[in-house]
């Protein structure tokens, strides 16, 4: 299981086929389900040019391997990669890379919804968006 966050944008892409390509479970597999998510233009009709993200070290990434861990029982994960970005993101970039790897398709689909629903819902992440009329913090609850 890797949980990372980190400040340097990444291409989920190579990150999954490069984790995938070094994992010790070939045939013990039989779907991976990922999710990404990218750093879009608009929120709440409004148009947004770039976002930067906040985080309190020891207790986002204690809360994100709660979460993993959590999925990873519940489902039965053979195997977990999530990613997360912090500090300034662009348009276009890759935010956060949640990839589960399972027996089956039902849990690699139910545990990599879980882990992005309560990532959204309970990790400690603070969100300013940068828009053409200044910047403002993102409620939690927003959509995203």
């Amino acid at each position: 299981m890797l949980v990372e966050i980190r400040e340097k944008s990444f291409n989920a892409y190579r990150e999954i086929e490069s984790f995938e390509n070094n994992l010790d479970i070939k045939g013990k597999y039989g779907a991976t389900a990922s999710f990404i998510g990218l750093m879009r233009d608009f929120n709440e009709g409004r148009e947004v040019t770039s976002m930067f993200l906040e985080y309190y070290p020891e207790m986002t990434e204690k809360q994100l391997n709660q979460i993993a861990n959590k999925a990873k029982e519940k489902w039965n994960l053979l195997e977990i990669l999530l990613l997360h970005r912090i500090g300034h993101i662009d348009i276009g970039e890759h935010v956060v890379l949640v990839s589960v790897w399972s027996e089956h398709r039902k849990n690699a689909f139910d545990g990599c919804r879980f882990i992005m629903e309560e990532l959204k819902s309970s990790a400690p992440f603070w969100k300013k968006e940068k828009t053409n009329t200044g910047e403002d913090w993102v409620k939690k609850n927003s959509p995203g």
